[in-house]
């Protein structure tokens, strides 16, 4: 639930922010504006704006200075969703709302001359009149040291979020966009990775370097939380890559019949890590590997040979089975991040004729 009050100067646009978040937001609307007509309207009195602030600063004298927000609070509350309190104008109203966390206060402006002229615009039972007596309306709700009557000025000051309305309607609602975006990240905490995902994060990272598009995998090796070596698909040094040349695919006959195809042009990302580590004299003696997809047999059994304790996948090998296995037998822990087998081309095994 978010609740967002709505305060600013006369013909700012605030209407049209309520208007948006109603229409394209589904917020739930409730005004102060509103509250004080029906108010008067029960009191058989006019209703002008001099009214509307004597009624308003007269409620808020004889309960409280938050009266009319705390009752449009609670309705709005009721609702269980998101919703617009309108007209936010003492500042006793905002320290009021601050007390409840799911509140939060927007503030509108925009130049005075622009705001004069949408107000002859809208033609409202208020606004008939000239711009001499708009701008002394202003003056006279703009800055007030009762925390019981109108104060604009110190309520935009305290505002959580501004706009500035003196472009279309469609940048008004740009910026309405990216302030709700803001809120839902500030209200959505940041979610710190597990050590699995921040080290698959990085292997994903390192396979962008592969150069082989069949299947860009990349590897990762660390011990107590710090990094090793790593390693990612690619042709010996010195030696031309797939994505310069092609592949170089060599057929396998397996016992069942079935044939398989691999690309035989390149290191695997695995290989290439536990070589890393050979030429730099890093011991892999307890460590935990990160790949793509379950190693291959031959890796496989490099991984165990290097006492490295765990592997985490991201997804399976469809021919891993043989390395799985083999894990469970050295006693090497095997982890997958995606239970899914990783699709790539010419992975299909067929029958030999």
């Amino acid at each position: 639930m978010l609740i967002i009050g709505i305060t600013g100067t006369l013909g700012a646009g605030k209407g049209t922010v309520v208007e948006y978040l109603r229409e394209k937001q589904r917020f739930s609307y409730f005004s102060v504006r509103a509250f004080l007509i029906e108010e008067l309207q029960r009191r058989g009195l006019a209703v002008n704006r001099d009214t509307l602030t004597s009624l308003a600063n007269q409620l808020r004298k004889e309960h409280s200075p938050s009266y009319i927000v705390d009752e449009l609070y609670r309705q709005a509350a009721a609702t269980g969703g998101n919703a617009i309190i309108e007209s936010i104008r003492a500042v006793g109203e905002v320290d009021s709302l601050r007390k409840n966390g799911s509140f939060v206060l927007l503030a509108v402006d925009a130049d005075a001359k622009t705001r004069y002229e949408r107000i002859v615009l809208r033609a409202s039972e208020t606004d008939h009149i000239d711009y001499e007596t708009f701008l002394a309306n202003e003056r006279r709700e703009y800055a007030n040291t009762d925390p019981n009557k109108q104060n604009l000025q110190a309520c935009m000051k305290m505002a959580d979020l501004k706009l500035s309305n003196n472009g279309s309607i469609e940048e008004l609602h740009r910026q309405v966009d990216e302030c709700l975006e803001r809120l839902k990240q500030e209200k959505e905490p940041h979610q710190r990775p597990s050590w699995d995902e921040y080290f698959m994060d990085l292997c994903r990272s390192v396979a962008l370097r592969a150069t082989c598009n069949r299947g860009r995998s990349g590897c990762v090796i660390v011990k107590d939380k710090q990094i090793l070596v790593t390693g990612y698909v690619g042709s010996p040094s010195h030696l031309p890559h797939c994505d310069e040349v092609g592949h170089l695919f060599r057929k396998t006959l397996h016992e069942d019949g079935s044939v398989s195809t691999h690309c035989v042009r390149t290191v695997h990302a695995e290989q290439n890590a536990i070589c890393q580590a050979a030429r730099r004299g890093v011991a892999l003696e307890g460590s935990t590997l990160y790949c793509t997809m379950t190693p291959c047999r031959t890796c496989a059994m490099l991984i165990i040979n290097c006492g490295i304790r765990k592997v985490v996948a991201d997804y399976k090998y469809h021919a891993g089975a043989e390395s799985e296995e083999m894990f469970e037998q050295a006693g090497v822990e095997l982890q997958y991040i995606h239970n899914e087998v990783l699709q790539y081309n010419n992975q299909k095994q067929e029958k030999s004729e």
